[in-house]
């Protein structure tokens, strides 16, 4: 079953500030009817997350000789440096593609200002791609990894859809009261556990460390999109350029209304 893939926000954070428009970063592509509800591996997944992790990897400079990313488009080159011990999959899914050109030509086909650039679709609409595997793949969420400003992670449809369509966060802000929220909601269910959205399927966590936190008040970024999507890499040169793409006009369906063309995205080793 195909459905139109939609970008909105977190209801739960917009109701803070009496809004109730809604975000998502969902890709739109036929959904793996075998995939696993999160809730079926939620006790095991539960233990991993709880035990936190500040390593924050995707923060770190890339070393001589790590394989990173150029993705270039007609807007300039983004950099993007990978997370293989976090999300080996979703690596290996993006770099095999940008290694055969799969991604080479195709458009941020979705743009939705202060908080994603959204592309790896062939056929723009937002309702297609798969996964160098031919079928979806599973999340890989990681007690480390974060959605920082600059965070690369995969689209989805679901628990578990994971297929070609990745994103980029823009966002030089978190949304205003998000951890006072998720200090009240934790407050009031007396449990650092992870809540399972009801209308999403998406888990959030609670128990943000205080240097988590930190590294978001100075960046920036969407933690409402935690534990929702696997996220795989992070910008470490380019984000004038995310930014730009941010900025383009759009259309009804967040669109850019002229092309952002992803020419190449190159696999490299990088190199200071």
């Amino acid at each position: 079953m195909l459905k139109k893939i939609l970008l909105a926000s977190f209801v739960a954070v917009m109701m803070l500030s009496g809004c109730s428009s809604t975000k998502d970063v969902n890709d739109n592509t036929t959904k793996n009817e075998e995939a696993n509800s999160p809730d079926d591996e939620y006790e095991d997944l539960k233990k991993k997350l709880l035990a936190g992790g500040d390593e924050f990897p995707q923060l770190e400079e890339p070393k001589e000789g790590e394989e990173i990313a150029i993705i270039q488009t007609n807007m300039g080159d983004i950099k993007v440096k990978f997370c293989k011990d976090e999300a080996p999959k979703a690596v290996e899914n993006f770099v095999t593609h940008a290694k055969e050109g799969y991604f080479d030509g195709l458009t941020f086909h979705r743009v939705v200002e202060d908080f994603v650039i959204q592309g790896g679709d062939p056929t723009a609409t937002g309702m297609g791609g798969e996964s160098i595997w031919g079928k979806p793949f599973e999340d890989e969420f990681s007690p480390n990894m974060y959605h920082f400003n600059g965070a690369l992670a995969m689209a989805n449809s679901g628990a578990n859809t994971n297929g070609s369509q990745f994103y980029i966060v823009s966002k030089p802000e978190v949304t205003a009261g998000y951890f006072e929220y998720v200090e009240q909601v934790k407050n009031e269910n007396g449990t650092d556990e992870l809540l399972v959205n009801g209308n999403t399927n998406k888990m959030f966590k609670f128990n943000y460390s205080d240097e988590a936190k930190k590294h978001y008040e100075e960046l920036g970024g969407t933690p409402e999109l935690d534990y929702g999507y696997t996220i795989f890499g992070q910008v470490f040169e380019g984000m004038d350029v995310v930014d730009a793409i941010n900025s383009v006009e759009v259309d009804s369906s967040d669109k850019p209304v002229n092309d952002v063309v992803i020419e190449k995205v190159t696999i490299t080793e990088y190199s200071k």
